[in-house]
């Protein structure tokens, strides 16, 4: 960026735009090369590791030190990275020992920096030491619906984007994949920012403005009850939400008139909501000239007191415009935001940013990295479809895939990832650690439906990686079960006859199993990283610098890197 972003809303974040832009491409060049190497550990499925003889497949000298190490010997010599006296309890082949330490210097550090290098002893951030429900650092206004790993994102993310708000400029927010519109209210209410969310999911759309009026009429007891004067909105402080798809293949001409036109629908009805709109205007008369404030420092319960009593949030405007002088104006400029933004739809943010001359700076927080289009697997499972056909007007005539995005890697042998390497991606590695290092039973899981796959196999061969749905508790059962509950659900008789021995060989390899699984999940950084190292380049490719944050604590949201980018100033 032109301009270092200071994060006083981050400060334990590293900022990763050191990399010059020839260090950029060396680093893709190298996780290309080492991912293509062994690409038989990302592209396999654990649930193959008897049908596919999967163990075989490692080299001879790997299998001879790993067959027998214990689970937490597993996680502190392989996936954790923070122990520098490690206790071999064998000679490892200089081949193991490689692979282990270029998968960690190749992915992106995770941890924030005052926790890098060391082990989280608890799982939640320090702000619910307190109570492990409620964020000590949120107002609790905005707890209310809200899970505590959305707490520590919301508040994580919402200071980021009003720092860069700061720094653009902009006071204008699109909030794009809004769910329950938990950032959105948080931005708007509780930082003073104008946002307009989009949700495809109508129902989720309508719950967030349901719980916008909850906010607002709790404010307005709030206020009754103190007998105070409070800060109260204006009304472009007061979220603006819109069910609708963002389509992958619309040009950003098609995405903005899609904001223009949310602003029409609002306007429209407030004209409607005379009544309404006569409460907003007695209320604001009290409303604080400075309008809404938010105390970063305080470590206590804060209160955000800037709302109204109405919860009709669509029926509310830009101040001092008309309908039709909104239509004749260009859009304003704005910052676009997506937490967790499924599939492609991180990587259409990110082309409507470098295209659209209205959006001046842009958050991205990806995830589902396995509904990632991509040239060999255009239409992955779990791929959303559009509600209704696009039409001409608003479908680009060149579709551009999610993976890779940009010229550079597009252009690297063995740049492929496939749709099981960018599923592993998305594996939460710290909380296997956590559950290798206590033994769990929870890991026998995976060996229970390796062995079931052999069993469905030789009685439907043509029968692959059937899914079976989760069986609950299944680590608690024994495998008779197990087996008894899940192959109803591929068809197969419950009563299916099965060999015990045969059984009991396969669960004793349980522990070949877990340690399989360690080694292609060690590499599920590696593979997040070059999603993210490609979208970086894309960002380079078009004049604009990025920096990659991991925001959140991974132990708490594993998909916790935020993309952060400006455009240079006009």
């Amino acid at each position: 960026m032109s301009e270092q972003l200071s994060v006083s809303a981050a400060q334990d974040a590293e900022f990763r735009a050191s990399f010059t832009a020839q260090q950029q491409r060396d680093l893709a060049r190298r996780l290309t090369t080492f991912l293509s190497q062994y690409s038989h550990l990302t592209d396999s499925f654990i649930i193959e590791f008897f049908t596919e003889n999967l163990w075989q497949t490692l080299p001879s000298t790997w299998q001879a030190v790993l067959q027998d190490i214990s689970y937490p010997q597993t996680a502190e010599l392989l996936l954790d990275d923070s122990h520098e006296d490690r206790r071999y309890p064998s000679v490892w082949p200089l081949s193991l020992l490689a692979f282990r330490a270029t998968a960690h210097a190749l992915a992106f550090p995770r941890e924030c920096r005052p926790d890098r290098g060391k082990v989280a002893a608890s799982v939640k951030p320090d702000e619910f030491l307190e109570n492990q429900s409620q964020s000590s650092l949120l107002g609790h206004i905005f707890r209310k619906h809200v899970k505590p790993k959305k707490q520590h994102e919301i508040r994580k993310l919402g200071m980021l984007v009003k720092q860069l708000c700061d720094h653009t400029g902009c006071r204008r927010v699109v909030d794009v994949g809004s769910g329950q519109g938990h950032l959105t209210r948080f931005l708007s209410f509780g930082l003073g920012l104008s946002v307009t969310a989009i949700e495809a999911d109508h129902t989720l759309a309508a719950m967030a403005s349901r719980y916008d009026g909850e906010l607002l009429w709790a404010l307005e007891k709030e206020k009754r009850k103190k007998s105070c004067s409070f800060q109260l909105p204006e009304a472009h402080s007061i979220p603006r939400h819109m069910a609708g798809w963002v389509n992958p293949r619309a040009s950003w001409e098609g995405f903005i008139k899609q904001l223009k036109d949310v602003h029409h629908v609002i306007e429209v009805s407030q004209a409607s909501s005379a009544p309404m709109k006569k409460r907003r205007s007695d209320l604001s008369q009290t409303s604080h000239p400075e309008g809404p404030s938010y105390d970063s420092n305080s470590g206590g319960e804060q209160m955000f007191f800037e709302g109204s009593c109405c919860s009709d949030i669509q029926a509310v405007s830009e101040a001092g415009i008309n309908p039709e002088e909104s239509r004749k104006l260009d859009y304003p400029d704005f910052v676009l935001t997506g937490l967790h933004a499924c599939g492609d739809l991180s990587a259409t943010l990110l082309r409507h940013f470098v295209c659209c001359p209205q959006v001046r700076g842009i958050t991205s927080v990806a995830c589902c990295y396995m509904k990632i289009t991509t040239k060999e697997n255009p239409t992955p499972p779990g791929l959303i479809s559009p509600p209704t056909p696009p039409t001409p007007s608003t479908e680009s005539f060149h579709f551009e895939f999610g993976y890779p995005m940009s010229c550079w890697v597009k252009g690297l042998p063995g740049h492929q990832l496939s749709y099981k390497a960018r599923e592993g991606a998305c594996h939460a590695v710290e909380d296997y650690v956590r559950r290798l290092g206590e033994e769990s039973e929870q890991l026998r899981t995976h060996c229970y439906r390796a062995i079931l796959e052999t069993f469905i196999r030789d009685m439907r061969p043509d029968l692959r990686r059937a899914g079976i749905q989760t069986i609950k508790k299944a680590h608690l059962l024994p495998f008779t079960e197990y087996a008894r509950l899940g192959l109803p659900r591929v068809g197969l008789p419950a009563d299916l006859p099965l060999d015990q021995e045969r059984v009991e060989a396969m669960l004793k390899q349980q522990n070949k199993v877990v340690v399989y699984f360690t080694l292609s999940l060690l590499l599920a950084p590696v593979v997040e990283t070059l999603v993210l190292l490609d979208r970086m380049i894309y960002l380079e490719e078009n004049g604009v610098d990025s920096q990659l944050i991991p925001l959140f604590n991974p132990n708490f949201s594993p998909r916790n890197f935020v993309l952060v980018a400006v455009k240079p100033s006009r």
